[in-house]
């Protein structure tokens, strides 16, 4: 058996941290991370997990208001819609996930937004999609394709919850990550 590799820069940036998110982590440790610990902060500091390129966009929308009930947050938001009703509604992308295991990338996407409504004593009535894959005529969009719908539709139908709209898009600029966003309503 050999001996665990030794962490350095180098190493956490192949896990995906950049230098200054490996010296945040050496600074919190105060030693080296070990491997382990190395690649749960990689996950946990990850664009899907933590949102750390996007969250500066994200922070632009409101999320307060004279209908919001309940904001964004870890789980659905809740807005007044007259009459004594509300509706909650939750969406997330799951891009890498997708991109790595389709079918299942995928359909835990949509399980996630789900858990995020019934959180908030809702019912999900409808789920909605908008994707983007690579070029028709690269090697992997039609499995990508074939199997992120299947995950959608799968996870969706299996619960009673229809996929009520959508939109699919082709671009070459993709063809490295594409885009899985699903909504729950």
């Amino acid at each position: 058996m050999s001996a665990p590799q030794k962490t350095t820069a180098e190493l956490a940036a192949e896990y995906g941290l950049a230098p200054n998110e490996y010296e945040v982590l050496l600074d919190r440790l105060g030693r080296e991370p070990n491997q382990v610990e190395l690649g749960v902060f990689s996950v946990m500091w990850s664009e899907h997990c933590s949102y750390k390129s996007s969250k500066k966009q994200l922070m632009k929308f409101p999320v307060t208001g004279e209908r919001v009930i309940c904001g964004p947050g870890e789980n659905a938001g809740v807005i007044d819609i007259d009459d004594g009703d509300a509706c909650i509604f939750k969406m997330e992308s799951h891009n890498h996930p997708s991109y790595i295991e389709p079918y299942q990338g995928a359909a835990t996407g949509v399980g996630g937004i789900m858990r995020d409504v019934f959180t908030m004593g809702a019912r999900p009535v409808a789920l909605l999609n908008a994707l983007r894959f690579g070029d028709p005529s690269h090697e992997k969009s039609k499995r990508l394709v074939k199997g992120v719908v299947a995950g959608i539709g799968g996870y969706g139908n299996c619960v009673g919850v229809p996929t009520v709209a959508g939109e699919t898009n082709f671009h070459k600029g993709y063809n490295g990550n594409i885009l899985v966003n699903a909504m729950c309503v």
